[in-house]
This record gives structure tokens, sequence and C-alpha cells, in this order.
């Protein structure tokens, strides 16, 4: 099972270890924390209708999690956020800092801005 970690579109533990998952999986790079936090803002408002909680659906809460997104971005930190779906189902959103990696500074880039 550890060999398939790599390969696996399942999240890892720990953030920075998306670093080590195959460009495949990266669904974008963005050199600035602004852009990031609008592609959140963008997922969040495409699952909010299915997210199990009507709670969690709120768009003050939302744009508060974006806000806090860029926030922690900016100062060079990962965010992991994670939420139920309706019919079974888990939604996995990361933004994960490189160039270096906050929490592991070993951890290259998968994708390059060219």
């Amino acid at each position: 099972m550890a060999t398939e970690f790599p390969t696996s579109d399942l999240p890892p533990l720990e953030t920075a270890n998306w670093l080590v998952k195959p460009p495949s999986l990266v669904h974008g790079t963005w050199p600035e924390p602004k852009p990031a936090a609008a592609w959140l803002s963008d997922r969040l408002t495409e699952y909010a209708p299915r997210f199990a909680s009507h709670a969690e659906r709120d768009a003050r809460r939302l744009t508060a999690l974006v806000t806090s997104a860029h926030e922690r971005l900016a100062s060079g930190h990962d965010v992991s956020l994670g939420f139920y779906l309706e019919h079974p189902s888990y939604l996995s959103l990361a933004l994960v800092t490189c160039s270096p990696n906050h929490e592991n500074r070993e951890l290259p880039c998968p994708l390059t801005q060219g």
C-alpha cells in the first residue's frame, strides 16, 4: 500500500506531501497567493451546493475560508480543507506552497512556471 501513495489521488496525511504526487494530480500552479485563493474560491462555489452540511454552504463562511487561505499562503503556509458532500463523497482541497515548502524544505515543486 505504501508504494501506491505517490500515484494515488487520496490526500496525504501531511499537506506538504502533495509535492511528491505526480504532476498529473496538480490542478494548477500560481506564483502568488491571490490567484491560488481565487482558484479555491471557484472550487468552493462549484461544490458548495453539494456540501452535506447547510452551515458549510454559508457564503460568509466560504468567504472567510478563502480570506484565511490567502493569508496563510502569503505567510508561506499550506492550506488543506475537507468537506463531506451529499451522496457519500468527500472533497479534499489543498494549496501547497513550494520553492521551498515551509514545512518540508526538501520537497521539490512538481511543476515549475515556464
